[in-house]
């Protein structure tokens, strides 16, 4: 054999290597294998019910569980959203859900979950005047720590700042769900007329 038909091998692969690349890399089939977003349709409707941003709500899931509704948290923490089961009773109280509601039904239940936690997102957003780098930090450490840090200067709530809050946990939590929030923002155009 000729050196030529490895050279014209060669190029062959390399062009073909190239183009796999490229899917890879600039493919939103490929990003949307990379990056589920599971229970779309309730993420959806709770967004638009409780005036809050869809891609945030996804984003908050795929860090609290990665949309596996058996997860339960060291702190006893449950289903997608990863609700406390205070803050669930809270949650069905305040929300006033219907009385067969329990905090049991919400952790067991994606759709009930992502109804209770889009409705929590949206009180925060209103205790934190709809800042949401805030109301994010308040999902993981609780409105009452995020409020203190705020009002005793420790941390201003912006991203900018994330580096101020005490909590390590709660900077990376901030710092996941931003990022997942810019991936599917990216990722899921269809819902850009809910933000």
């Amino acid at each position: 054999m000729s050196w030529g038909w490895f050279a014209r091998k060669r190029v062959l692969l390399l062009v073909l290597t190239g183009f796999i690349a490229l899917l890879f890399l600039k493919s939103d089939w490929m990003g949307r294998m990379m990056y589920p977003i599971a229970y779309m349709q309730s993420i959806e409707t709770e967004a638009s019910i409780n005036d809050v941003d869809p891609y945030l709500i996804a984003a908050i899931i795929r860090v609290e569980s990665n949309f596996k509704t058996d997860k339960v948290s060291s702190k006893g923490a449950g289903g997608v959203m990863q609700l406390m089961p205070e803050t669930a009773d809270w949650i069905i109280e305040m929300a006033k859900f219907d009385a067969a509601t329990t905090r049991e039904t919400v952790v067991g239940s994606a759709e009930l979950s992502i109804k209770a936690g889009s409705w929590y997102v949206h009180a925060l957003h209103d205790q934190f005047k709809g800042n949401s780098v805030a109301a994010v930090a308040a999902y993981n450490a609780g409105p009452g720590k995020v409020r203190q840090w705020m009002r005793d200067k420790v941390w201003d709530g912006t991203m900018e700042h994330l580096d101020q809050v005490p909590y390590g946990e709660t900077r990376h939590y901030v710092q996941r769900v931003d990022y997942y929030y810019k991936k599917y923002k990216s990722l899921y155009p269809e819902w850009s007329r809910y933000v």
